[in-house]
């Protein structure tokens, strides 16, 4: 399979140069950076940082003066580029990277035209433009894996919640349940990505999402030789004790059964944190037909649980 090319245009005046080095190394991952440019006045001393890095790292700068105090002209140059290089069609991708809200309409369009967009800047970068991309990164994470003495709390601005994360995944393993197939821990990272393209498990201070997974404690990680995936993590003792209290329940109820609304609100009234979606179920009368001994029969409009002898 041929190579990924990726279109890279830096926002000089929104970024620092300090991250040259993991910008170049992370979008490498992706394929081949067959343009790299970089837009800003270069007329201007507060880029005198970026000036010593642009030769080492072939990188081309575009001069964009900035006519009007106020208004940034480098966007309009990167936009006119970007659009440029979209119609010669000879890449398959772009990283735009910049720390500035005015590029979520023009990645938007990227998108629309069916190129990968990876958006890359620093954690003050509005939600917009992380939104807008396929993949967004924030650059002081990759200095983070670079310099492994960094801080990892200095990256936690506007990161999910770890419950957020948690409860996302565990609706995917409850839809694929659903269609009887199985949740791979590749299918679970592409997914967090497309829900949330800022999602990085190395902003959480990990380098593998498996390894960032088995902290959670609904979710468990379950190996089949060299495949991996995800999966509802049990607890079986309690839930031995509430099959058990369901069985009580409908066998009390004799031959005709008990409807299940019924039996539901009575184990719940036990047992107050029960989720049946905690057991891989998406409905209750489905949990309660995995329990042996125990049908569940329609009568009329209502369903009932009935015990049955093995």
């Amino acid at each position: 399979m041929d190579e990924q090319c990726y279109a890279l245009l830096i926002d000089a005046e929104n970024v620092s140069a300090k991250y040259i080095k993991p910008i170049l190394t992370e979008l490498s991952k992706y394929g081949v950076i067959t343009y790299k440019r970089i837009y800003g006045d270069w007329t201007s001393t507060q880029l005198s940082g970026w000036k010593e890095k642009l030769l080492s790292n072939s990188i081309t700068p575009i001069q964009q003066f900035s006519y009007t105090q106020g208004k940034n002209a480098t966007d309009s140059a990167m936009i006119i580029d970007a659009m440029d290089i979209l119609y010669t069609n000879d890449v398959d991708g772009f990283c735009i990277v910049s720390s500035d809200s005015d590029f979520t309409r023009l990645v938007s369009r990227l998108r629309e035209s069916g190129k990968m967009v990876i958006g890359m800047g620093e954690n003050k970068t509005p939600e917009p433009f992380r939104k807008a991309c396929d993949k967004f990164t924030i650059l002081e994470n990759l200095m983070t894996e670079q310099e492994p003495g960094t801080s990892k709390s200095e990256n936690n601005h506007g990161r999910l919640s770890k419950e957020r994360i948690e409860d996302a995944i565990i609706e995917m393993i409850i839809e694929n349940l659903d269609s009887n197939k199985g949740t791979g821990l590749g299918e679970v990272g592409s997914r967090l990505v497309s829900l949330y393209p800022d999602f990085d498990v190395r902003s959480y201070g990990y380098n593998m999402l498996s390894k960032f997974l088995e902290e959670f404690p609904r979710i468990q990680l379950v190996k089949h030789g060299h495949i991996v995936s995800v999966a509802l993590k049990e607890d079986r003792d309690t839930k031995a004790m509430i099959d058990a209290h369901v069985v009580s329940l409908v066998k009390k109820a004799g031959k005709d059964g008990i409807e299940l609304s019924t039996l539901g609100n009575k184990v719940y009234e036990k047992y107050k944190g029960f989720k049946y979606s905690d057991y891989g179920y998406a409905q209750f009368n489905q949990y309660v037909k995995s329990i042996a001994h125990i049908r569940v029969e329609q009568d009329g409009t209502i369903l009932k649980a009935k015990y049955q002898k093995s």
